[in-house]
């Protein structure tokens, strides 16, 4: 068995190990990663052999830290990147580079159709009948996504939002709400098949389904990074927040995971605060601390306009992955208008958590 991962900020680790009753047997770890001194190697793999084979990642970690030599230096690679790497082997994960990845850059649509598609397309991605896909966003209409589980009154105030024509929509997945307007965020969901994460605890699928976007950043002379459980951050704050939902396949088959972010390219701090209900200490947490009427971290920190980020970020992924141009077919955009009408602009689903 095979099993890859990139720990996040650092190295490629691959595994190639065998099972042979019940426990690790002829494990071999490689990758890219810089080790000293040379005789490291082979205390991970001599620590690995002979273990359990339904151990955890920690459990197969402390048992490298247990079995290095002492100095040991570990440069892009961690105890615990080796683990995940055997778990992943062990679940037969697949890897990035194992599929066909579609792009879908359309123009702009409702908030409601936004969150429908979401849904649909990673339905399809999980029935098999949709390539993995990377779609990135063009706002119709500026919104406020509050996550599934939020309290509507307790996230949004009806007043502000009316005041300023924000539509208020709900997504189907977890965590906190997003203020967005055309043109002053950027917004992409992938929809990726369940294999892509298997092995993976669902923290360390954010951190792996983030990765490309902070090579993305770097290229573009941004350092950022992975802040768990869901942010992407800079020295200067917050930057991007991400939320995930899985849907389960075909007759409760393997599914799909949908990975949404929301980057902050250029923010109107007073507006947003004007139509969610954020205490001091959030706003802090957004980059928003400042008295200064807009907050522009992405268009500061790059210098560039957002139609040129969103085009680095394409290219960046293309060159990682491979990344042909798709669409939304007629049947998955009819389905997709029929959820939004049906449930994404109903008071019953955005409501439900009043």
């Amino acid at each position: 068995m095979h099993g890859e991962y990139k720990v996040p900020g650092g190295k490629l680790v691959v595994v190639d190990v065998d099972v042979e009753d019940g426990v690790l047997r002829h494990v071999r770890v490689a990758g890219d990663f810089f080790l000293e001194p040379d005789e490291a190697l082979d205390a991970m793999n001599g620590a690995l052999e002979g273990a359990p084979a339904d151990a955890g990642a920690a459990a197969l970690a402390a048992r490298i830290e247990g079995a290095l030599p002492p100095g040991t230096v570990l440069y892009g690679l961690t105890a615990e990147g080796v683990g995940v790497a055997v778990r992943r082997a062990l679940a037969h994960a697949t890897d990035w580079t194992d599929y066909a990845w579609q792009l879908i850059h359309e123009a702009p649509q409702p908030p409601a159709l936004h969150m429908a598609l979401d849904e649909v397309l990673t339905a399809e991605v999980a029935a098999g009948r949709r390539a993995p896909t990377l779609r990135v966003w063009e706002w119709g209409a500026p919104a406020v996504i509050i996550g599934s589980f939020q309290s509507l009154r307790n996230e949004v105030d009806p007043e502000g939002a009316a005041r300023h024509g924000i539509e208020v929509v709900r997504r189907i997945s977890g965590g906190g709400a997003m203020f967005v307007e055309p043109g002053n965020t950027i917004t992409y969901s992938l929809s990726v098949p369940e294999s892509l994460v298997q092995g993976l605890t669902f923290q360390d699928s954010y951190a792996y389904l983030d990765d490309w976007v902070l090579a993305a950043l770097a290229d573009m002379g941004i350092r950022a990074w992975y802040q768990p459980l869901n942010d992407i951050a800079t020295d200067q704050g917050k930057i991007a927040g991400a939320a995930q939902k899985r849907i389960v396949g075909p007759d409760g088959g393997p599914g799909a995971v949908l990975h949404h972010v929301t980057m902050a390219y250029d923010i109107d701090a007073d507006k947003m605060s004007e139509v969610l209900r954020i205490g001091r200490e959030k706003l802090s947490d957004k980059g928003t601390a400042s008295a200064k009427k807009r907050v522009d971290p992405l268009r500061r920190q790059t210098g560039l306009a957002r139609e040129a980020v969103i085009d680095r970020m394409v290219a960046s992924f293309r060159s990682r992955y491979g990344l042909t141009a798709g669409e939304v077919t007629d049947e998955e955009l009819a389905r997709a208008r029929e959820l939004a009408r049906t449930k994404f602009s109903s008071s019953r689903w955005t409501a439900r958590v009043p």
